[in-house]
């Protein structure tokens, strides 16, 4: 039996060794970005490219480098795993310290030994703290003296959403809820069952976001797939990568958009109020394929997953095909670029940054493992006009891959504080960083907020 073990790890060592040596992307990476991204036969290898950054801390006196006109620094380190961001009335920040919850069903067989190793060189294999920490500002220089434990005993929390005085998180399996009082700094009351969402023991995709609806009569939430593409069964996708629409006054579940594989941030456009979502598309088609995206995200509308991408491209890995389904998929409105993993999202409607940055979205891309060269591992912001993305992508922060290949961080969640500065999770460094205008300087249309809190609260 020891002699069987020795030759498993064998295998799955060289499988990993042939992976690194895989064909590397052909295409610059400006073609896979944009409305129309150039979509290149699918690479028929039969091992994926397994190409991560090994995870490392920053050093002492590094960050995160900062697009011209800008900086940045620390607002909290020495979090554990901080993927999400909410910013609330008063000015507080919540953050969820989380990671993946047990998923006795997910990552079996060699291919799921090879992925295990993956995130754990990723720094992706870290236990769930299964914590909400609240960091305060009191003195507004940007970094926070207060680090609490806001809430604890969850299960793998990732969204949040305020609503009036009421709190709502999405947990992994559901979404629960508890009373908020404005300047909280803990909360003690037992979380309430809200509705449940599509959980384990599978689970694949395990974060679930939510936001509110601008009247705050619902919640929307995203779930990813169990699957990269259905290898597991369709049914094992029920509700899955989708958006689910929850009406709070009924508690009733339903399908707003499906065919989605991996959404994760949210935002309601500033000019057309449509909502919208970055989504992490399928692996294992190559390095030049396929690309994540940034996309306006219609009631009742399907946007192929898995049976296509990009609208009616089928991916002839999917049996039995559903031409029928495909015949109905929409094309995502902007293509990011392949495999770069967006996750946070969230417009800009402050003043603090320069006029460039306002009434488009910045995005947390948490970067590749399935490409060479890699991609993604950055923060980079989307000009929008007249509700829809002009433009290239703009890198906002980078470096976060040193010279030798090593990520010191990995950008997840991304929001933006009261003052109007830009905020962002690092899972990886275990940071909050916050993004302002160089040397202190804020446009004169800037000034400090001081409207009454709004009822409903958008991440």
């Amino acid at each position: 039996m020891r002699h069987q073990g020795l030759v498993h790890i064998g295998w799955a060592g060289m499988l990993l060794a042939l992976a690194g040596c895989a064909d590397k992307a052909a295409l610059p990476p400006e073609a896979s970005v944009g409305p129309v991204p150039t979509l290149p036969p699918p690479d028929k290898a039969l091992i994926p490219i397994v190409d991560i950054a090994p995870a490392k801390q920053w050093p002492a006196g590094v960050t995160p480098r900062p697009a011209a006109g800008l900086e940045v620094k620390a607002m909290a380190t020495g979090l554990d795993h901080p993927r999400w961001l909410y910013v609330l009335p008063n000015g507080d920040v919540l953050v969820a310290e989380s990671n993946a919850p047990p998923r006795p069903e997910d990552g079996k067989g060699i291919k799921g030994f090879i992925m295990k190793k993956v995130m754990k060189k990723a720094g992706a294999a870290v236990p769930s703290a299964n914590r909400i920490s609240l960091l305060r500002d009191a003195d507004g220089d940007g970094v926070a003296e207060m680090k609490t434990a806001f809430m604890t005993g969850l299960n793998s929390p990732f969204g949040m959403a305020l609503i009036g005085q009421t709190l709502y998180v999405a947990n992994t399996d559901g979404i629960v809820s508890v009373p908020y009082q404005s300047g909280a700094t803990t909360i003690t009351t037992a979380p309430q069952a809200v509705v449940p969402l599509p959980g384990g023991p599978l689970n694949h995709h395990w974060t679930k976001n939510i936001i509110a609806s601008k009247d705050g009569s619902k919640l929307y939430a995203t779930v990813g797939s169990n699957s990269n593409v259905a290898e597991n069964g369709m049914d094992k996708e029920v509700n899955r990568a989708a958006i689910l629409e929850v009406d709070l006054a009924t508690k009733k579940t339903r399908l707003f958009a499906s065919g989605l594989r991996n959404p994760n941030g949210m935002g309601w456009e500033p000019t057309s109020g449509a909502l919208w979502t970055v989504v992490n598309e399928r692996d294992e088609l190559g390095s030049d394929l396929v690309p994540d995206y940034l996309t306006s995200v219609k009631d009742g509308a399907f946007y192929g997953w898995p049976y296509s991408y990009y609208g009616k491209h089928v991916d002839q890995r999917v049996k039995p095909p559903r031409p029928d389904l495909v015949a109905t998929a929409l094309s995502p409105d902007y293509a990011l670029g392949n495999h770069v993993a967006p996750l946070g999202m969230v417009f800009y409607e402050g003043a603090m940054l320069p006029a460039t940055y306002r009434g488009g979205a910045f995005i947390g891309q948490h970067g590749s493992w399935n490409r060479t060269p890699l991609s993604g591992y950055n923060v980079v912001f989307v000009p929008f006009a007249n509700g829809m993305p002009r433009g290239k992508p703009i890198e906002v922060l980078g470096g976060f891959v040193n010279e030798e290949g090593d990520a010191y961080g990995r950008p997840v969640g991304v929001a933006v504080d009261k003052a109007g500065a830009l905020l962002v999770a690092d899972d990886v460094g275990n940071v909050v960083w916050r993004v302002t205008p160089a040397g202190g300087a804020v446009p004169a249309a800037a000034a400090p907020a001081t409207a009454s809190p709004a009822p409903v609260q958008q991440q």
